[in-house]
């Protein structure tokens, strides 16, 4: 019994002094400086070897001036503890607070000379609380050449980092990768803060020549991958494909490297150097998966980027690839995208449809692979305006699919079709199910389809501006571009100052783009950070804007400038990591 009652009122006491050392550093927070030192006073009596109330209350006597007593703390911790190397580093950061440089100095040298192999993380920590880098790096330095199996690299990189030697910090990080290669895409998180598109850029260089020098020496396939990532971030697909290729050649894996490469080259728009990619893909040993998936990608690409004078020669060469693989399982999602051009491109909606339809019924299909050929099916349905019946193929794949990230993509399209048909209650009923679903890229759809609904559902009962806007949303679906315009336009006119007038000057910008119309884009976007400034489309029209000067206008000066007011004042938008990549290639950053 005894022993409890001990114990309880340990902890009693225990949680007091939590508690007081809680209080203590509120105060200090708050500039409370004499109570702070009040509270650490007794703490410090009660256990005087605890580091954090010697520390506080080294604190407290240092904010309030009063140096005689916190160096008296200190020399006496330093003359008690075998242990010193901390104080000393205090003692010496004691002497800094008062300008007194060359003490300063000493002290940190002797905590340098008092370092112990057993101790070099703390010692360093210590160093890096006060930005004493130079001093931190010397010990991690120390440690892993006293203990080979000492690991600090990611400690130097970002020391090196913060001091600007790029060099040391890009070697430390891959003698990293080459203990942990699964550190990689952690490693180049951390390059993009110092490497940009511009080829020319000082840090590019120093890590391109480092590389290239470390590959010489020793051929380890790290440094090709990161020479790769290199290229890309330059947009050098050609470079960074030679790299991908020395990589599947040494690694005798299948060729996903390169067909990923080949995709961030389409992302990009580089088509040439995408079908180069793919070609290669469709020369190699490779499976008969991979090369099918390398056809499809090409042939969707070419779908997306070329104009009608095309459309008969990617007819011929769909027809040329099911002649070599056949309309099987195996072919299934070629033949979607082929239905998908028909319906979408050439304006063959029915022979869509029908050769969708003989695809279910000649082929003994998956759940999943039947459910994807109806997705395209009731596609095609919206595209008619046959509402009801492509409802009925998306509500199917819903209760086939349950819980698939099919299933939820089905419900958007239920969502969206609902929406384009002008039913917005159940439309809305189904974005509010979406707004918590495990892909984002769906909930984040959705939040923005029922913000659009909700919103311009309570300014205007009868819903007419909202009716029009999802006309011209379906419009732009069948990519009728030009119709899709004037409707939004229509918006423009008769709702002017309603509250979905930004949304439409954006959807028209958009579709402006698509049509070659710079000019007027430019003009949309200009509208809305002009009249919608302070509302949640700001940052889209700024960065779009900007991609155009970029892009079409040659205007890279107005762009930076778009650029640095999402940096400045949109730090929570989606596009802030790609505007501030963009505005130091713009500035010409060398380094960080």
């Amino acid at each position: 019994m005894r022993s409890i009652i001990f114990c309880i009122s340990l902890l009693l006491v225990f949680s007091a002094h939590a508690q007081s050392e809680n209080l203590a550093q509120n105060y200090i927070q708050q500039g409370q400086y004499e109570k702070a030192l009040s509270i650490y006073q007794k703490l410090y009596e009660r256990n005087p070897n605890r580091l954090n109330y010697i520390l506080g209350l080294v604190e407290s006597y240092q904010q309030l001036e009063k140096f005689d007593e916190a160096e008296r703390i200190l020399k006496t911790k330093i003359e008690q503890t075998q242990y010193k190397s901390q104080f000393l580093v205090e003692l010496g950061y004691h002497y800094d607070l008062q300008n007194k440089t060359e003490e300063a100095k000493t002290y940190y040298q002797k905590a340098i000379d008092e370092y112990k192999p057993n101790n070099a993380y703390t010692l360093a920590r210590v160093f890096e609380k006060y930005s004493l880098l130079d001093q931190a790096a010397i010990i991690y330095e120390k440690a892993m050449q006293d203990n080979p199996r000492a690991n600090y690299n990611i400690q130097l990189a970002k020391i090196y980092g913060e001091q600007g030697h790029l060099e040391k910090m890009y070697n430390s990080y891959l003698s990293l990768l080459q203990v942990q290669p699964n550190y990689i895409s952690s490693v180049q998180r951390n390059f993009s803060e110092y490497i940009t598109e511009n080829p020319t850029n000082e840090a590019n260089i120093i890590f391109k020549k480092l590389l290239i020098k470390k590959l010489q020496q020793d051929p380890n396939i790290i440094y090709n991958k990161m020479l790769s990532w290199l290229f890309v971030q330059q947009r050098d697909f050609k470079k960074a494909f030679v790299q991908e290729k020395a990589i599947y050649k040494r690694n005798e894996e299948g060729p996903e490297g390169i067909i990923d490469l080949a995709r961030i080259a389409i992302a990009e728009k580089d088509i040439k150097s995408a079908t180069e990619i793919l070609n290669y893909v469709l020369e190699t040993p490779a499976t008969n998966d991979m090369k099918l998936t390398a056809h499809k990608i090409i042939l969707k690409a070419k779908v997306d980027n070329v104009g009608p004078k095309e459309y008969n020669t990617i007819v011929d060469q769909y027809n040329t690839v099911f002649e070599e693989y056949g309309k099987s399982r195996a072919t299934i999602g070629l033949q979607i995208d082929y239905a998908h051009f028909l319906a979408f491109n050439l304006d063959q909606k029915q022979e869509a449809i029908q050769f969708l339809k003989e695809l279910i019924e000649r082929e003994n299909l998956s759940r999943f692979q039947s459910s994807r050929v109806k997705m395209k099916i009731a596609d095609v349905l919206v595209l008619q305006q046959k509402f009801n019946q492509a409802l009925i193929y998306y509500t199917q794949v819903q209760n086939i699919l349950k819980n698939n990230f099919l299933a939820q993509d089905a419900r958007f399209n239920v969502a969206k079709t609902s929406y384009y048909k002008g039913d917005f209650a159940w439309a809305q009923t189904q974005l509010d199910v979406l707004k918590s679903s495990t892909s984002q890229l769906i909930a984040n759809d959705a939040m923005e389809l029922s913000l659009i609904i909700s919103d311009n559902s309570l300014e205007d009962s009868t819903q007419t501006a909202l009716k029009i806007f999802a006309k011209a949303d379906l419009l732009a679906f069948q990519n009728k571009n030009q119709e899709a315009i004037a409707m939004y336009q229509k918006i423009l006119t008769d709702h002017r100052g309603e509250k979905i007038e930004d949304e439409a000057f954006l959807r028209q910008a958009k579709l402006f783009e698509k049509e070659k119309q710079y000019e007027k884009a430019k003009v949309n976007y200009l509208k809305i950070i002009e009249f919608y400034n302070d509302d949640i489309l700001a940052d889209d029209a700024y960065y779009w804007l900007a991609e155009l000067y970029v892009n079409q206008l040659e205007a890279p000066e107005k762009a930076k400038e778009l650029y640095e007011k999402i940096i400045y004042n949109h730090a929570d938008s989606i596009f802030f990591v790609e505007a501030r990549k963009k505005y130091r290639t713009l500035r010409g950053d060398a380094i960080n």
